[in-house]
């Protein structure tokens, strides 16, 4: 994983000052999950570079050496080469007094703008270059980024979600750290470590004399606090109290709340996870797949049965994999426990072979974040691929959102929803799927009826 921190003041070598670390040196610290190396490979008067090499222990992340291992499934991983919260760490470990704007030797240059230049040759963002140019520009700086090309002999991976990204602009070495601090795992969109309410101590500690400002701030927010409400909705109002103003999202925010109120009303989510479970055990099945686990709200329900001797989850998002284990707490599960449950990293839109072999699989509140070009992938990776005998999956019911008065028409329930369907379009999507794969399809509401608009959410039971 490398970063690469450039300038062109003359004269440029004074970055060395600026940094904290002599060019003619090599320096190094340890981390828990790895080492992290600053060196210069130009540093001239005209130009001068500090690098940047942090080489985290992949085997650490998966057998649980140090405070960020026991988090993934697969030695073969992105953690160690795309930028993410880890090197946001290491750059606090390399350039804390830096991040505080102090330089004995050259305090007058560290308070100068001068021209910098920060270079991140592989930066994972699945939300594309408009993240990067929404979060960089508005900061003043130039921003450079080009899409990483994968390997053209497997088409199916479709397009890459690597970029190099390069930012420049005239600032203070003490504002570019602060803003890489905060925005690499903004692009990321994941953390090696559990995030809870000292995050926003953080976010404001570095974020305090340009976040108030940002038209991004929500988003920054949120993705830094790993989308959880509370803690994003805590983060903006003290955003708006330190900056004098009040939250322009505050609305929005409580909109949303009242929305998700109206289903824990009807104790809408428990409906769904109780109605699935219900389906698996009256299957007889014994090994059950989790498609799209999320935080592990069904691998709980799941646990609770004897009848289930493996049970596996699997989501795309590493940061919900972590809350996962934290809510189902595996590391502190009796062995005959802890070998019955196992969380993977994966795709609902490619082959994967660790699929095959279940006797079913529940797929809950998931393709409606699929793009719409995707669902061909899913149902071939599913149902022909996998295979599992029978095929729990839900979906929301778009009639019943004419019910939900904060909720403006046409509009879905969840920003990140790419579609919803009604109970007729998602019955023929159903049968569609079961008779080109050898299943036989049934549509069951779950949640209360209501006799114009139907249940708020509904399932699909594929069996063969």
């Amino acid at each position: 994983m490398i970063l690469r921190l450039s300038t062109t003041h003359r004269p440029a070598t004074d970055l060395g000052f600026l940094l904290h670390k002599n060019p003619s040196h090599l320096h190094s610290v340890e981390t828990t999950f790895g080492r992290a190396l600053v060196f210069y490979p130009v540093a001239e008067e005209e130009a001068c570079t500090a690098t940047v090499a942090l080489d985290v222990d992949p085997i650490s992340l998966v057998r649980g050496k140090g405070r960020g291992g026991g988090r993934w499934d697969q030695y073969v991983n992105d953690r160690p080469y795309a930028a993410n919260s880890y090197l946001s760490t290491a750059i606090g470990r390399l350039f804390g007094t830096a991040m505080t704007g102090r330089s004995k030797e050259r305090q007058a240059l560290a308070d100068t703008p001068i021209p910098l230049e920060a270079h991140l040759p592989v930066v994972a963002c699945k939300a594309g270059e408009s993240l990067v140019r929404e979060i960089f520009e508005p900061l003043g700086y130039a921003v450079v980024v080009n899409r990483l090309a994968l390997d053209k002999k497997f088409p199916e991976w479709g397009e890459s979600h690597y970029y190099d990204v390069r930012v420049s602009g005239t600032l203070t070495v003490k504002e570019l750290l602060e803003h890489l601090y905060v925005l690499i795992p903004v692009l990321d969109d994941s953390k090696h470590y559990y995030v809870d309410k000292d995050e926003i101590e953080k976010l404001l500690r570095r974020g305090r004399e340009w976040l108030a400002d940002h038209p991004a701030k929500q988003r920054i927010a949120a993705r830094y606090l790993q989308h959880k409400s509370h803690l994003t909705r805590e983060a903006l109002a003290r955003i708006a109290e330190q900056d004098g103003q009040a939250d322009p999202d505050r609305d929005e925010e409580e909109r949303l709340d009242r929305i998700e109120a109206s289903e824990k009303a009807v104790s809408l989510h428990t409906q769904r996870l109780e109605a699935v479970v219900e389906v698996l055990k009256g299957a007889q099945a014994k090994t059950v797949l989790d498609l799209g686990c999320g935080e592990g709200r069904l691998l709980a329900l799941l646990m609770k049965e004897r009848q289930f001797s493996r049970i596996v989850g699997m989501d795309v998002s590493h940061r919900l994999l972590e809350r996962a284990s934290s809510r189902l707490r595996l590391e502190r599960l009796p062995t005959f426990q802890r070998d019955r449950i196992e969380l993977m990293h994966g795709s609902l839109v490619y082959r994967d072979r660790r699929l095959e072999g279940f006797d079913a699989a529940a797929i809950v509140e998931v393709i409606e974040h699929l793009d719409a070009h995707r669902l061909e992938s899913f149902a071939r990776c599913v149902f022909e691929f996998a295979r599992p005998s029978l095929v729990a999956l839900t979906t929301p019911n778009k009639e019943y959102n004419a019910l939900f008065d904060d909720l403006p028409s046409e509009q879905m329930r969840h920003g990140d929803h790419r579609f919803e369907w009604t109970r007729a379009e998602f019955q023929a999507w159903g049968e569609s799927v079961a008779s080109r794969f050898g299943y036989a399809f049934e549509r069951v509401d779950v949640g209360p009826l209501d006799e114009k608009h139907g249940a708020p959410s509904q399932m699909g039971v594929f069996k063969r």
